[in-house]
């Protein structure tokens, strides 16, 4: 589905790489979280998914980046723009209608899709988010939330098989940035879109995600199940990356003799409090 292989990349008048040999792959109907410390790639990484680099960022590009099957530097932005759907951190800059309805029905038009399918796909993508009752809403009466899945819904009704996500909930207050990973989720299990989301908020990403990439200065240092690389705490801390107070927790418990030796670390990972919870009882 999206395969990079020693991808290398430096902006133009920047002096040193944004992005260092990094090689993944990421299989069709993955749900991958991204995390880094901050300015360490993310947004460069996501980038060079969708598209944006090499198409509209320029700089010096180094390995390659294939979208099934097909190299970046083969496929016109737009061409790629329906296979890879983007919302950006900053969802004010992404809107740019007056309207809910209006906001999903530009892209549409703007990529050619046949009129006769245009009613369907937009009651599909609204009813998909459950927000059929904003349709007819200006965009600047919404919540943050609201916008975060307008934006999303616009996207959905392209049809794209992966969704990058910026950053979704940088702007969102908790109980609206569980919304939004409950909803990336019912889009990733019942519609089988692929999904890869950067989020600094690492206990949304470990309840959420199947698999979690990890970059240090641009550089990739672990990519794997969520367990497994969560194993890999210490070297997560040393990179600046603030792993879960569950973490945290049963890895003391663990230095104080409170594990037992038949557990092994992967046995150790809580990814939320409810298994934390459940975690400490069997133990103690």
């Amino acid at each position: 589905m999206i395969e990079i292989k020693e991808l290398t990349f430096k902006y133009s008048g920047s002096k040193k790489n944004a992005l260092e040999n990094v090689s993944l792959t990421i299989e069709k109907g993955d749900f991958v979280g991204l995390i880094v410390e901050s300015g360490a790639g993310k947004t460069t990484l996501c980038s060079c998914i969708n598209g944006l680099i090499p198409h509209h960022y320029t700089g010096d590009f180094y390995g390659s980046v294939k979208i099934q099957g097909t190299d970046t530097f083969d496929i016109e932005p737009g061409k790629l723009a329906l296979k890879v759907g983007s919302v950006f951190q900053d969802v004010d800059s992404q809107l740019v209608s007056f309207f809910v309805e209006d906001e999903i029905l530009f892209g549409l038009e703007n990529f050619g899709i046949p009129k006769d399918q245009i009613e369907q796909r937009i009651t599909a993508a609204l009813e998909a988010l459950e927000i059929q009752e904003l349709r007819h809403r200006e965009i600047s009466t919404l919540s943050g939330g609201q916008k975060q899945k307008v934006a999303i819904a616009a996207i959905l009704a392209l049809e794209p098989d992966i969704l990058v996500l910026d950053e979704p909930t940088g702007e969102l207050d908790p109980a609206s940035s569980v919304q939004i990973f409950k909803l990336l989720q019912k889009l990733n299990k019942e519609k089988g879109i692929t999904i890869v989301v950067a989020e600094q908020k690492i206990m949304l990403l470990c309840e959420y995600v199947k698999k979690l990439i990890v970059l240090e200065k641009g550089t990739l240092i672990h990519y794997g199940e969520i367990r497994s690389t969560l194993t890999h705490q210490k070297e997560m801390e040393e990179a600046g990356i603030n792993c879960p107070r569950v973490l945290t927790l049963t890895s003391r418990m663990a230095e104080e003799g409170l594990v037992p030796d038949s557990y092994t670390k992967e046995d150790r990972i809580c990814l939320n409090a409810a298994e934390c919870a459940d975690f400490i009882r069997k133990v103690m």
